[in-house]
Parts: structure tokens; C-alpha cells; sequence
């Protein structure tokens, strides 16, 4: 028996026309992997809507009614107590401090909630632009269309037309039964007193 041969590195990589070249796992059939990534990633939908609704609270008079108390209640800490357990003395720079870190926040916050009302409301405008067009070119059809019966109900006979027509037959009739009754006829030929020529 032959001994096996033991196919080299070389020979085992190309395979196929194709895999020559290729760096092994870049594989056209298959996702990538997804990049790690330094910064810590989120979901931009969920950040606006936290960012909305903390807009919406500092928007309320409850937060304005807490916020008083807070700082009515902070401001009377530290001036009624005694000194070991006062926290923040008489300058209130912790306080300020709060605040002002309160409020950075806040007004981007809000900013973001404002911009997101704003694409929205651009978003129901050009829906409603839509939809005004579309009941334009409705109201334009329905137009033409009242337009071309009024004009097909212009050539069509109305009862009061039908009824003038029949009311001047019947006149007509009376008229020419009274003529034959009298003896003189209405048509040409009773007056000729003979047949016309042509009528042969």
C-alpha cells in the first residue's frame, strides 16, 4: 500500500479560483462582527424620550413648588442649626453650585425635547400639506365632475320642457280637429282643394 501524502499549508489554503488572495474569515455570506467601541453606546429614542418627559416635569409648577421648598428648606438648614451640622454656610456656594449644575442641564435638555417637537410638527405639517393637496385635486374632480353633468343635463329634456311640448301638441291637435270639423283643412293640400303633384 501507497503511502498517504500530506498535503502541505500551501496546497490546503487555495481550494477554489476564488479563496486565493482572500484573508481567512472575510466571508461575503456572513455578518461582521461588530467593533468594539470606546465610548459607551445608547439608544437615541429612549434618551429623547427621558430628555421629554424631565422637560416636561421642569415645565410644571410642581417642579417650581419643590424647587422652592428645597431651597427654602436648605437656606433655613444652615442658617437656624447649629455649626457641626450645617453642611453649606452662609454664602451658600453648595447650593449655588446645585443650582447652576441644574440648570446646565436642564436647558439642553429642553433644547432636545424642542427640537424633537419641532421635527414632529414638521413631520404632521407636510402630512397635512399632503393631505390638503389630495382634497384639492378631490375637490377639483368633484368640480369637473358637477361641471360636465350641468352640461349633459343641459341637453337632456326636463318634465317642464315635456310638458310644454305635450301641452302645445294637444293645442295643435284641437286646433286641426276643430279645422276639420268647420270643414276647412289645416294642411296645404285640404286648402288646394286636391292633391299636390309631387305627393304622388
Amino acid at each position: 500500500m501507497a503511502p498517504e501524502r500530506e498535503s502541505t499549508p500551501r496546497e490546503r489554503a487555495v481550494s477554489g479560483a476564488t479563496a486565493a488572495g482572500r484573508p481567512r474569515g472575510a466571508r461575503l455570506d456572513q455578518p461582521r462582527p461588530p467593533r468594539r467601541r470606546l465610548l459607551p453606546e445608547w439608544d437615541p429614542e429612549a434618551f429623547g424620550r427621558l430628555s421629554e418627559r424631565i422637560a416636561r416635569f421642569l415645565g410644571t409648577g410642581r417642579f417650581i413648588v419643590w424647587m422652592t421648598v428645597v431651597i427654602i428648606v436648605w437656606v433655613l438648614w444652615n442658617v437656624s442649626v447649629p455649626g457641626s451640622l450645617r453642611f453649606d454656610e452662609y454664602p451658600f456656594i453648595f447650593l449655588t453650585l446645585a443650582l447652576s449644575l441644574q440648570a446646565s442641564y436642564a436647558a439642553p435638555l429642553i433644547l432636545l425635547a424642542q427640537n424633537r417637537q419641532d421635527d414632529r410638527d414638521r413631520v404632521n405639517l407636510e402630512q397635512d400639506r399632503k393631505q390638503n393637496e389630495r382634497s384639492i385635486a378631490d375637490t377639483e374632480y368633484l368640480t369637473r365632475e358637477i361641471a360636465a353633468l350641468r352640461i349633459g343635463l343641459g341637453e337632456v329634456a326636463t318634465r317642464d320642457w315635456i310638458r310644454s311640448e305635450l301641452q302645445d301638441l294637444i293645442r295643435e291637435m284641437e286646433e286641426r280637429q276643430d279645422g276639420h270639423r268647420r270643414g276647412d283643412g289645416v294642411f296645404p293640400a285640404d286648402r288646394s282643394g286636391g292633391r299636390d303633384v309631387h305627393d304622388r
